[in-house]
């Protein structure tokens, strides 16, 4: 790895997301040092959630922004809005049991 690769890395990065919770996640705001501190400071004013991971944001920062995420990050990128979901308290942290189709659901209590 070249000393231009290793300072590269070490960079401060951000990239912040939109979702609607309808269409595919967008890239709002994205940039390096000055610049991603004042995303993060951002964020954290709006208790706005963050998620570290260095890989997932040197992707992301390659995309324009306001442009969807491609498909081949949904998998990753629902990961992260699931765990900004548990953590803010949108969603219980212990998944549901959903009925089986055409099954009938059962009572929370016994039927008398």
């Amino acid at each position: 790895m070249s000393e231009k690769d290793k300072d590269k890395e070490r960079e401060d990065l951000a990239v912040a997301l939109f979702y609607d919770g309808r269409n595919a996640p967008r890239v709002t705001a994205k940039g390096t040092d000055k610049i991603a501190q004042e995303i993060k400071r951002v964020a954290l004013e709006n208790d706005v959630p963050l998620y570290e991971d260095i890989i997932l944001a040197q992707v992301l920062a390659q995309i324009d922004l306001g442009e969807e995420i491609p498909r081949a990050l949904y998998i990753a990128v629902a990961e992260v809005i699931a765990f900004t979901y548990m953590i803010s308290g949108k969603v219980s942290p212990v998944p549901q049991k959903a009925p089986a189709p055409g099954l009938p659901t059962l009572p929370d209590k016994p039927v008398k």
